[in-house]
């Protein structure tokens, strides 16, 4: 008899979780990584917990201040694609026998740096000490006008399927710091790593979606994955055109000498960018909102009757060799 399959993180969610939240709308059935709860008469209540894990999610030789910055920049991107403004955060933070206060003074460091550039504070949370590796947990909280969140349920046939930023950046940056990577320059690889090691939430832009987007991603799994989690949860098919897809100069040259690495690309993860679905009446407007937040975005696809995610290159059908992380 064959072993059983275990199951994934998203089967594992709808089968056993998601039913625990049936009766709060807010929950949205589990699809999305945002919860949304009333907070006042004019706004919404975004919340957004997220754990990385050492030697997991990100290397273990990793300076403190760039763990509490990527345990909280993580969270605050899917708030941005929530299009929240977030506000306070709470940390949970299991530390391995052995831990030094001069790591504790680092990290701290790390989130007082990024409190001030994101507007953020404190709020509580909890401190234990784990036989486990480095745990960070770090629950965000944000604020909508009140029904306006975006989740990644309303895309409708039709809308085109953009992207800020560039994508590929993370994956490869992984890469780089393993010096995995062949026939980049010492500065290509180190801007590649950086990515990797310190996400750049699109905080700026997130908010000014709302009205112009139906549906919103943060590009965490890989794009092709977070592109499909709009499609499923919209009941949607989406194509993506690799050409199209933005990628930086580093990642340019290194696809170019490797060709490979596409796969790395569109299913690595690690892009905090945001996939967005749009009518393409609204297309203007996107592009007015991205120049405001002064972030590039890029339309890559589109949403179609079906279901799944249909790679194309030029124009036809490919086979994506990889589709995302992932948890399980």
């Amino acid at each position: 008899m064959a072993p059983r399959r275990r199951i994934g993180e998203f089967e594992l969610i709808a089968r056993y979780f998601a039913p625990l939240a049936r009766g709060f709308s807010g929950a949205g059935g589990l699809k999305s990584d945002n919860a949304f709860l009333p907070a006042d008469p004019r706004h919404d209540l975004v919340v957004k917990t997220d754990t990385i894990v050492a030697g997991i999610h990100f290397l273990s030789d990793e300076r403190p201040e760039r763990i509490a910055a990527k345990a909280l920049r993580v969270c605050l991107s899917d708030l941005a694609a929530g299009g929240a403004t977030p506000f306070v955060y709470q940390l949970s933070l299991a530390l391995p026998a052995g831990w030094r206060e001069s790591w504790a003074a680092g990290f701290a460091k790390g989130l007082a740096s990024d409190q001030r550039r994101y507007g953020v504070v404190l709020c509580g949370g909890d401190t234990v000490v784990t036989p486990g590796p480095l745990t960070v947990t770090i629950t965000a909280f944000g604020r909508v006008t009140r029904g306006k969140g975006l989740g990644r349920d309303k895309a409708r046939p039709g809308d085109e399927l953009w992207v800020s930023g560039t994508v590929g950046d993370g994956a490869l940056g992984l890469l780089a710091a393993r010096n995995q990577l062949q026939g980049l320059t010492s500065r290509q690889c180190a801007a590649l790593e950086d990515r990797y090691r310190l996400p750049r939430p699109r905080s700026g832009l997130g908010p000014r979606l709302i009205g112009i987007a139906t549906a919103v991603a943060d590009v965490s799994d890989g794009l092709l994955a977070d592109a499909g989690h709009i499609a499923e949860a919209s009941r949607l098919a989406v194509t993506v055109e690799r050409d199209d897809v933005p990628l930086s100069a580093a990642a340019r040259t290194a696809v170019v000498a490797e060709p490979k690495l596409w796969a790395n690309v569109l299913g690595g993860g690690d892009d905090y960018e945001l996939a967005i679905a749009v009518p393409s009446r609204k297309r203007a407007a996107l592009l007015s909102a991205a120049k405001a937040a002064g972030i590039g975005v890029t339309r890559i696809g589109r949403f179609v009757r079906g279901t799944g995610v249909q790679l194309t290159i030029g124009g036809r059908p490919a086979r994506a060799t990889r589709k995302g992380y992932v948890h399980f």
